[in-house]
Formats: C-alpha cells, sequence, structure tokens
C-alpha cells in the first residue's frame, strides 16, 4: 500500500507511535525496509536523499514504487533534504508521495517562503510537505548535510512557520545530529524544548539523526509529538559492518548471493528492533485503505 506522510503520519500522531524512515539508495535496503515492515506488521517510509537519488538514477524510483504498492503494509516514498523547487519537482515527477523542503539554513523569511512555495507545488498532486527549522548537527561519515552547530528550534516561530507555509510535518532541531556521534559531543534530546514545541504545534513532528541515541531517549519523544523518526547510519552500519565480515571470511567469494544474505540479514533485524522501539510494530493494522 503507497500513501502520503500526511495519512501516514496523522494515524501515528494520534495513537502515539512513531514510523520509521529509513534511508533506501540500493535494491537491498529497499529488501530489508520491505521484510522487516512485513514480519512486524508495521508502516514504514523509504526515503532517499538527493545525495542518493544521483547515485541510483530518477528509474530506481519506479522499483521503489512497485515493491512498495505490492505490500499490504502502508509505505511512504519520501525525499530527504530537498533543497530547492527543482528538488521537489523532480522527486514529483519521480512519483515520490512526500517531499521535505529544508530550507532551514536561510534567515526564518526565507525559509517560509521556499516551503510555502513548495507546499503549493506539492499539495497539488496529493504529495505532503515536511519543513524544518533550526539545523540538524552532522557528525563524521555522514553525506546528508547538517550544520557544524545545532541551531535548537524556537517552540514560538515553530507555531508561525506551520501555520504560514501549511506543511504536513515539521522537522525540529532538539540535539540530534546525522552520522555517528563522537564521545566528546553531547547529543541528547531536549525533551523540556520539545514538550514546548508540541505545545505549541499540533502537527506530527519528525526527529532527524535518530541513529545512536538512547532507547529511553527515543521512547520518551514519541510521547511529546515525535511521529516520524529518521535513521539511516545504524542501517547502514548494521548492513555494511556484517558486510565486511562476510568478506574478510570468504576472500574469494564474489556473487552477490555469496555475500549479501547475512548483510541483509544484519540490517533487517535492526530494522525490526526499530520498529519495536518507535512503538509501530503491529500498527499497520490500524490503517484502511478505504478510510484514508
Amino acid at each position: 500500500m503507497l500513501i502520503n506522510m500526511k495519512d501516514l503520519l496523522k494515524v501515528a500522531y494520534e495513537n502515539k507511535f512513531a514510523v520509521g524512515s529509513f534511508n533506501v539508495a540500493n535494491s537491498e535496503f529497499v529488501k530489508v525496509v520491505i521484510t522487516a515492515a512485513e514480519e512486524q506488521n508495521s508502516p514504514a517510509i523509504m526515503q532517499i536523499h538527493p545525495n542518493e537519488i544521483d547515485l541510483v538514477t530518477d528509474g530506481f524510483i519506479a522499483y521503489v514504487r512497485e515493491a512498495a504498492s505490492k505490500s499490504k503494509v502502508p509505505f511512504v516514498i519520501h525525499l530527504d533534504h530537498g533543497a530547492t523547487i527543482k528538488d521537489i519537482t523532480r522527486s514529483i515527477r519521480n512519483g515520490y508521495t512526500s517531499v521535505m523542503m529544508d530550507a532551514s539554513h536561510l534567515p526564518f523569511e526565507e525559509n517560509i517562503a521556499a516551503t510555502k512555495e513548495a507546499v503549493e507545488l506539492a499539495h497539488l498532486v496529493d504529495v505532503s510537505v515536511e519543513g524544518e527549522l533550526g539545523t540538524i548537527g552532522s557528525n563524521e561519515g555522514s553525506s546528508e548535510g547538517g550544520a557544524d552547530e545545532i541551531l535548537y528550534t524556537n517552540p514560538e516561530e515553530a507555531a508561525i512557520f506551520v501555520e504560514q507555509t501549511g506543511i504536513d510535518t515539521l522537522a525540529v532541531a532538539v540535539g540530534t545530529s546525522h552520522g555517528i556521534y563522537p564521545q566528546s559531543k553531547d547529543h541528547s534530546i531536549k525533551i523540556d524544548r520539545l514538550k514546548q514545541i508540541h505545545e505549541k504545534v499540533k502537527i506530527p513532528l519528525v526527529l532527524h539523526g535518530g541513529s545512536d541515541n538512547p532507547d529511553e531517549e527515543i521512547r520518551e519523544a514519541v510521547k511529546h509529538g515525535i511521529a516520524k523518526i529518521n535513521l539511516s547510519t545504524d542501517m547502514k552500519r548494521a548492513f555494511y559492518n556484517q558486510l565486511r565480515a562476510t568478506l574478510d571470511a570468504n576472500p574469494n567469494a564474489y556473487e552477490p548471493d555469496q555475500l549479501m544474505p547475512e548483510a541483509t540479514k544484519a540490517a533487517t533485524e535492526l530494522v525490526k528492533k526499530k520498529m519495536d522501539l518507535f512503538g509501530s510494530t503491529g500498527k499497520a493494522s490500524l490503517y484502511k485503505l478505504g478510510e484514508i
């Protein structure tokens, strides 16, 4: 089942669970997310960053759409961190059901203007829009971008931003970063700030940089409006660590069916655990296609 983000997160927001949004930049990761979602009876989001679509090319989205459409659980195909209207247009034409307009690096009024333009375009074709206010941090090893220093989301500005742009979901900066955290870096989720934002903003909130945070923080964040959690590093790390181990143990192997299965299994188990953590396991049954 393929739906848009607004419909997917409405159910999650009302029932106080979060849906995992996983970066897929090859067919193995598509298999990982779909297998995990079906085994856990969980809704899920497959997202692709502009850097990743440049790698896999536009035709890859047709494959992702076909795979998601055939599944019995709800899926969204989402543009992660689109930075321009060109990114938005390209994604709509490719068949994404949701897009992110990330103009968070711009001054407040310019962020509003750019995001509003994306909303007006996407909503014409029933594609939902995620905006971002504040800046997500970036750690070594991530190609997703981010800021050297986190600019936390202002709750009062968040309310204005949502009202003036008409976005469906809001990514908030509450302490997390993309990539793997160095031990010296404070990456704790600022729950008090999240509570303040949740009080002001009555749409689903999004947590970027969901890898490496303690489970207790993630569970607490879901209680206060977080309905979508982006996860890339943890899944990729599980996959490639196992792939490296398989290659080391089988130096003469070169066929994909010799090398990929164990890596795919490792990543799938990781994603299933995240679905349990986010509270989405078993929640696919809450979605009724005829009622959306």
